[in-house]
């Protein structure tokens, strides 16, 4: 009985030069439609797939592989007798190597303006279906999904034959493969239907890179990414210059990002250890960096910088005066890139998607040991309806704008985070206390701009007054928090008491 391939490929990369070393290693090859043109058209005998089946294809090409002969030949176990009998019974011959990859169904549903039905058509069910049973009797069958795996499989063809490690190995790229594949259309399903929390859930995500480490050097890493493009997203930024990112400068630089999401004007986000250290707003962006810069001058350097504008020749010359890990912006002027890539360090990073808005259907998840918690992004900040000033002494404008720009930082600073500035700049930033009086004092005390007539911004309520009391030392003339403490009273007197304007938001900002 000489030995058979089924080939039935969307991706044709590598597929011909496959047949043919295929052929020569003395095997029949099976094909359906554009595959089997294709191999037709390069020369090569091919066998078609209602000659195997005795049935033609029907229903516009939706059943053509799901019959008996094609799986009878697949799973029969080579080892067992009865199979065998069967199988010369029934007159139906072995299938040796399958080598198949889906209809197209992630470039379908990224295509603009597709209709639904067009999505649904481009879901392959005879593909899995043949992959599965060749997978299942892998001992006897070499499947392969992943164009990748061509060269390794031809080599050992020629070699005496398909090792049963590598087609063990070739067993776990197909449900890999086809777990992916029904976890993409599951997703775009629920999507449709709007369920936000389903009782089970599955995510694709795929490789990006190898790092050298982790968090720390002890600790192994990879990068993955959403198996469809996210807009605005690190993982859609292009690279322009620098080494390769780090574990630490991709969780950085996603923080950044996400507080950078919050501004609409020129505006410049300076992180370091996933905090913000100095953020400003302001006409230019060359302004904004200049303002954020001398914020924090020191926890800047080695730190990230996020741009929501073009970086220009007279933002680079300021970068390029310290030591910064990486600047992403929408891009990059040609003499900006010209001073930044004389350091060979840094790591510019271009993101033409950095202003997109979070979609209602990204999710915020934290792996715990054992589970995954899921929840909605933070998107608001003050909502009008919900604020309230509650002291005799009212906010100014300009007070009110400030406390809009302060929360935004405040919102993306880990908790317990308290943010002062003016003039939309910060500061002084207090991020990640066990209590909300010591982030106080080290947004105080770091704070190198006189903090007299600034403003205050928590991401919770006060529990006590003794923010209050410390804002008052500090000249800070408003305070803008969520409220809701049962001793809110204590602090609102003394607001009257010290002529501070204060507003309750009603939204708490935790962030852990």
């Amino acid at each position: 009985m000489k030995k058979r391939a089924l080939i039935s490929v969307s991706d044709k990369t590598g597929i011909v030069e496959l047949a043919k070393e295929i052929v020569s290693c003395g095997y029949e090859i099976i094909s359906t439609g554009g595959t089997a043109v294709t191999l037709k058209n390069a020369g090569i005998d091919v066998i078609g797939i209602s000659d195997i089946t005795g049935f033609p294809e029907c229903l516009d090409g939706r059943v053509k592989t799901l019959h008996p002969n094609v799986h009878a030949g697949l799973l029969a176990m080579r080892a067992n007798k009865e199979h065998m009998e069967q199988l010369e019974k029934l007159n139906i011959n072995t299938i040796d190597m399958v080598v198949v990859n889906l209809y197209p169904f992630k470039q379908t549903i990224m295509k603009p303006g597709v209709d639904l039905q067009t999505c649904i058509e481009n879901i392959d069910i005879g593909g899995p279906t043949m992959l599965r049973s060749a997978a299942k009797n892998y001992q006897d069958v070499t499947v392969l999904v992943d164009p990748s795996d061509y060269a390794k499989v031809i080599d050992e063809m020629k070699n005496g034959g398909v090792s049963i490690d590598t087609k063990f190995y070739l067993m776990y790229k197909v449900y890999q493969h086809t777990a992916v594949y029904d976890t993409m259309i599951s997703t775009f399903l629920r999507e449709k239907l709007n369920i936000k929390f389903p009782e089970i859930v599955s995510y694709a995500y795929e490789k990006v890179q190898d790092m050298r480490y982790g968090e720390n050097p002890n600790q192994s890493a990879v990068f993955y990414k959403e198996c469809l493009p996210v807009a605005g997203s690190i993982a859609e930024a292009k690279q322009l210059h620098g080494k390769e990112l780090s574990y630490n400068n991709i969780n950085d630089t996603n923080g950044a990002l996400d507080l950078l999401r919050e501004f609409t004007e020129p505006t410049i986000v300076a992180v370091k250890h996933a905090n913000p250290c100095g953020v400003a707003t302001s006409n230019t962006i060359s302004k904004a960096f200049e303002l954020a810069y001398n914020s924090d001058p020191v926890s800047i350097f080695g730190g990230i910088i996020a741009a929501n504008r073009e970086i220009d020749k007279a933002t680079a010359e300021q970068i390029n005066k310290i030591f910064i890990e990486i600047v992403i912006a929408p891009s990059f002027s040609k003499e900006a890139l010209e001073i930044l890539e004389q350091k060979k360090n840094i790591r510019l990073l271009a993101l033409d998607s950095i202003n997109a808005p979070v979609k209602s259907t990204s999710y915020d998840m934290k792996k715990v040991l054992g589970g995954l918690l899921v929840q909605d992004y933070d998107t608001i900040v003050i909502e009008d309806e919900k604020c309230q000033v509650v002291t005799e002494t009212k906010p100014t404008k300009e007070q009110i704008s400030d406390m809009q720009f302060l929360m935004r930082v405040c919102k993306h600073t880990k908790s317990n985070a308290i943010v002062i500035g003016k003039d939309n700049t910060t500061y002084g930033i207090g991020a990640g206390q066990v209590n909300r009086i010591w982030a106080a004092k080290q947004a105080i005390e770091h704070s190198l701009k006189d903090t007299n007539g600034a403003v205050l911004a928590s991401d919770a309520f006060f529990p006590f007054g003794d923010v209050v009391e410390e804002a008052h030392k500090a000249g800070i003339k408003a305070i803008v928090q969520p409220g809701g403490s049962i001793r809110d009273q204590e602090s609102i007197d003394l607001c009257n008491k010290y002529g501070i304007a204060m507003i309750f938001t009603g939204d708490r900002h935790f962030k852990h």
